[in-house]
């Protein structure tokens, strides 16, 4: 039986691989840029970091999470998110005590089981940032300026900025009692996981992508009427910061993002043109997550885009200015009695920063040069008889058929002339 890829995952071969690449070389960029640092977490937590940080009550905590036991019978989560971990390499490390706002970010696979679909799988990946040690609205914005400026870059210009603030836990929990009232004559009418959870979690209604849920609290009161003055002056200075930036945004009461942790600042970014799952990314901020991991009350904020949908998006604009990176020069040889000069010659091109490669197969000369052809070669050089006596190399032009000799020391410069 042919053992093929776990359900849910997939293999990036080179004819794609170029395209994420791409994509990571823009994002990460764009980061640095805004004064973002790399940070590596490990691919697994100890899974009471995602129960404290994500939230008990979360479909990632109750339902996705991939966890298992060591042999020490310590659980362990394969990592579904990147910020918890960000938050719990934050605390280890103490680096609260040093230069704030700390500003990161990161990029690599994520784990949730899930109903495999276009854009959505069981391993995942995103690219996301986080800046910790700062409260302030200017921060906010500038966070989602980073992911409309990666955005912009990669030519995905129609996109939706949908924001929203879901306060900070004062005003969220007034909120919450008013939305409970307003469920629960309805409670019925909710598929069977807003029914266990309206009362723990109310929010998670709103979040819910059952339409028949929406439908039944239609009128429900929103979170920006039972917003605090300090929440809705935050809100309010992030909203005119954008407008100031020149970036257009939809205000949207159904926005609350599925984890427990955030609080004000919300926000999504949909392409309308990938169909039903839209949403590309998101994030917010979270000024309760440090301290809810062990570590001081800090503020924190960032979001995270997921590359798969990113590549979705591409896709429909039909993006050509990126392309995998041909060999420029193809070393062919007529008798392998010259293999081991071939491979001089290929060290020689390499350390000269000249894509290079020749045949390992034992082709011949006109098959060598079919190769070069599948390979994309703008340039062959021809080691055989002649060019061994004369102490020389031939270079071949493919785009012209141009053949010139030269000597060794010109190989080189020649090459690049033609390149």
């Amino acid at each position: 039986m042919q053992i093929k890829a776990p359900r849910g995952t997939y293999d990036i071969l080179a004819d794609d691989s170029y395209k994420w690449q791409y994509i990571e070389k823009v994002m990460k960029e764009v980061a640095e840029i805004f004064g973002y640092n790399e940070i590596r977490t490990p691919l697994f937590e100890h899974t009471e970091l995602f129960e404290r940080g994500v939230g008990e009550s979360t479909d990632i905590v109750t339902k996705e999470m991939y966890t298992f036991h060591d042999k020490a019978e310590r659980s362990l989560t394969l990592r579904p998110e990147g910020t918890a971990s960000c938050a719990r390499a934050l605390i280890e490390h103490s680096l609260y005590n040093g230069v704030l706002p700390v500003k990161w970010y990161y990029t690599g696979p994520m784990f949730r089981y899930d109903r495999p679909q276009t854009g959505r799988y069981r391993q995942f990946h995103q690219f996301g940032i986080e800046a910790f040690g700062s409260n302030s609205p200017h921060l906010d914005a500038e966070v989602i300026l980073v992911l409309v400026e990666i955005l912009l870059r990669l030519g995905l210009k129609n996109y939706e900025l949908h924001l929203n603030s879901v306060g900070c836990p004062e005003c969220r929990e007034n909120y919450r009692r008013h939305l409970i009232e307003h469920i629960t004559p309805v409670k019925d009418k909710l598929c069977e996981d807003c029914q266990l959870r309206y009362t723990q979690n109310p929010l998670r209604v709103l979040d819910c992508k059952n339409e028949s849920c929406h439908k039944a609290i239609e009128g429900y009161p929103t979170l920006y009427d039972n917003l605090c003055d300090e929440c809705r002056n935050h809100y309010t200075k992030v909203q005119e910061t954008l407008k100031d930036s020149g970036v257009a945004f939809i205000h949207d009461d159904n926005l609350v993002r599925g984890l427990d942790y955030y609080t004000n600042t919300a926000f999504e970014i949909h392409i309308p043109g990938i169909g039903a799952q839209s949403a590309v990314g998101g994030g917010g901020r979270y000024n309760g997550l440090v301290k809810d991991c062990g570590g001081p009350d800090l503020p924190g904020i960032g979001f995270a885009l997921g590359i798969e949908r990113l590549l979705l998006a591409i896709d429909t604009l039909g993006k050509k200015d990126f392309k995998a990176a041909n060999i420029d020069v193809v070393v062919i040889t007529m008798s392998d009695k010259y293999e081991d000069l071939a491979i001089q010659v290929l060290n020689h091109l390499r350390r000269h920063n000249i894509r290079s490669e020749k045949d390992y197969t034992g082709r011949s000369p006109r098959a060598q040069m079919k190769y070069a052809n599948k390979l994309g070669a703008r340039v062959v050089v021809l080691i055989g008889d002649e060019e061994v006596e004369n102490g020389c190399l031939t270079i071949r032009n493919m785009q012209n058929k141009e053949q010139i000799q030269v000597e060794n020391q010109e190989l080189i410069s020649n090459i690049n002339n033609i390149l």
